[in-house]
């Protein structure tokens, strides 16, 4: 069986390790949404890890939800995500880019000429989002039109092309915590009546179509998915989610996809119920490549992850935020950094570039 130290093939990219960084948004980009000057440190600090995700990327203006956020829309934020990757590649790390459109989970103050957020039906989130002054709840949404999808198709497309540009290995769908895609996956959030509303299988068609724009950029294997199944961050339910995300396994299985990110844990907690573990080994039961999990796991979860063939690798979110270092300290058995919370979001290299590696 594999162990999280082990190298895994993806696509046409041999990565050293199977400890893979996860998306952890730090919103501390430009108003613009070009990524801070520090990011190219940042990443590049913890480039041993097997793959870095970066975080959530927003593909237009109208996917922006939160202050300070990056996006990858525009030639300025290309250029400066280029540096980044540039540092990663010469730490000798991976990098995909993480996809993300917010829908519903955003403020108006956010968007362009103050519209309303967009989402597969016109049902507002019991939710907050940070703008300017502070939390503030989440605007009213309006449904999308059948053009307004596919204009949103065509964004991650050019968001797609925009990463390949910027040099990285790959891009990541965000499928997952209560956005865009989320919402039309998830029956809490989609009341549509149209072909991308009902049964499961309008549901999970919005997926698929994005998943179809991508891969008229990248090959295969260098594009993975991320979905939380039993997720209800954002005010998210669902009242199948075995049979909603079991056909979308299984169509996305069709794709050749190089991995299946799942997030495992209900409320961004840092523990999974025996239901949630329960869902995702029922999953990659039907996954036919490679199985990345995430959801509060240590060094210890994950070796039993891998060694029981639970998983093919592990995500690692607020460890690897507080450990530049973290696949030397977890097969060293080392301590590990606690992260700070309050410098989670927003600042400058306090709680960001400044954890210490091992000496």
């Amino acid at each position: 069986m594999a162990t999280l130290f082990e190298p895994v093939r993806l696509g046409s990219l041999v990565l050293a390790n199977r400890v893979f960084m996860a998306p952890l948004t730090r919103n501390r980009a430009h108003a613009d949404g070009v990524p801070g000057e520090l990011a190219a440190t940042y990443y590049a600090q913890r480039a041993s890890a097997g793959l870095i995700v970066t975080e959530a990327t927003q593909i237009s203006p109208m996917g922006k939800g939160y202050i300070d956020t990056p996006g990858i829309h525009s030639p300025e934020q290309v250029r400066a995500w280029s540096r980044i990757v540039e540092s990663v590649h010469k730490s000798g790390g991976r990098i995909f880019l993480q996809l993300w459109h917010v829908g519903r989970i955003s403020h108006s103050s956010l968007l362009p000429n103050n519209a309303q957020p967009v989402a597969p039906s016109a049902i507002r989130a019991n939710s907050q989002t940070l703008i300017a002054t502070g939390l503030a709840p989440v605007s009213e949404p309006v449904a999308l039109t059948a053009s307004g999808i596919n204009e949103t198709l065509d964004d991650y497309r050019r968001a797609a092309s925009n990463a390949k540009e910027a040099g990285f290995d790959g891009v990541e769908i965000h499928a997952a915590n209560g956005y865009l895609i989320d919402q039309f996956l998830k029956t809490g959030s989609n009341r549509r009546t149209d072909e991308y509303g009902g049964v499961t299988t309008n549901r999970v068609r919005l997926l698929m179509e994005t998943v179809e724009r991508v891969l008229e950029v990248w090959d295969s294997g260098h594009v993975g998915v991320r979905i939380s199944p039993t997720g209800s961050f954002n005010d998210m339910a669902d009242n199948n989610p075995v049979e909603t995300f079991s056909v979308a396994v299984e169509r996305l299985n069709g794709y050749g996809l190089g991995y299946l990110h799942v997030v495992e844990t209900a409320q961004n907690s840092k523990g999974s119920s025996e239901a949630d573990l329960a869902t995702s080994a029922h999953l990659r039961t039907l996954w036919k490549s490679l199985y990345v999990v995430n959801g509060g796991y240590d060094g210890l979860r994950g070796e039993s992850a891998l060694s029981t063939g639970h998983a093919d690798a592990v995500a690692y979110g607020r460890a690897f935020l507080a450990n530049p270092d973290l696949p030397r300290r977890l097969q060293l058995g080392a301590a590990l950094n606690e992260p700070d919370p309050t410098t989670f979001y927003g600042g400058d290299a306090a709680g960001y570039t400044n954890y210490p590696a091992l000496t």
